[in-house]
């Protein structure tokens, strides 16, 4: 299976990422024929709601990915178009304005994107999979305007065999390298790790953490080099209502402690 280069290490930073907030908010899907609605709503430090709305859907081989409003009045739209079974191009304005293209063939994915706003930026990326459980790639990208020439420019590689997942990618054009590690003990329990590696400093922990899936939910939690602590539970407590609960606290405060709390239904 083709994969973007962004992806070469996702396993590891899915786990020690994804479900972990300081934040209480409240999401409500809908189906509404072909189109689907999404309402966010999150509650500020002093107790304010503040809320935004999006819808995707899609015609023929033309998609909208999103259309986003936002309660202080930003936008967001996210298109694609499948022009072919192996290249799609895309679009997507926020702040900026991008023009992509995805081109698949076999386990071979690239992108290239361009802002296409202040025509200031080219960024692209390649990835090819290997029958051996190799993956490999880089990334680079390219200033156009004001100090022109090469910003970005990184490679990486992973590999995954049974139980087992390790990636290696570097960062700031090769002055660092990040160690993604992943080990299913078994169905039910997954530990990973992420560090950093320079000059500057041999080994930064990013994070070390694990995920168990128990009879009331799925329990997860985390220690960051930082010092911090973290741990999240996410249950269903109802058909089709998801909760998720977590905290983080560093070791050396206490009174630090913060909580979140999401539903999604």
């Amino acid at each position: 299976m083709a994969t973007k280069f962004d992806d070469i290490v996702k396993a590891p930073k899915d786990l020690l990422n994804d479900d972990y907030s300081t934040k209480t908010t409240l999401k409500c899907k809908k189906s509404a024929g072909p189109v689907a609605v999404t309402i966010e709503t999150e509650r500020g430090e002093g107790g304010a709601l503040s809320s935004k709305i999006g819808t995707k859907f899609n015609y023929a081989k033309f998609n909208v990915d999103k259309a986003q409003a936002t309660a202080n009045g930003g936008r967001v739209f996210e298109s694609s178009l499948k022009v072919s079974p192996d290249i799609k191009l895309s679009f997507k304005a926020n702040k900026g304005a991008d023009l992509g293209i995805d081109y698949t063939s076999g386990n071979f994915y690239a992108t290239g994107v361009l802002d296409v706003a202040e025509m200031s930026k080219f960024s692209t990326s390649a990835c090819i999979g290997l029958a051996s459980g190799i993956k490999a790639g880089g990334d680079a990208s390219y200033a156009l305007s004001g100090k022109s020439g090469l910003t970005g420019l990184n490679v990486g590689a992973s590999y995954s065999s049974g139980p087992i997942f390790a990636g290696v990618t570097s960062a700031s054009k090769f002055s660092q390298f990040n160690l993604s590690l992943l080990y299913k003990v078994n169905s039910d329990l997954s530990v990973a790790s992420i560090t950093t590696h320079s000059s500057d400093k041999i080994c930064d922990v990013g994070g070390v953490g694990c995920t168990y899936k128990a009879a009331f939910g799925t329990v997860k939690a985390k220690y960051a080099g930082s010092g911090l602590v973290s741990g999240a539970l996410i249950k269903e407590i109802a058909p089709a209502v998801n909760l998720t609960a977590s905290g983080t606290v560093a070791l050396s405060d206490f009174s630090t402690f913060k909580y979140g709390l999401g539903i999604t239904m």
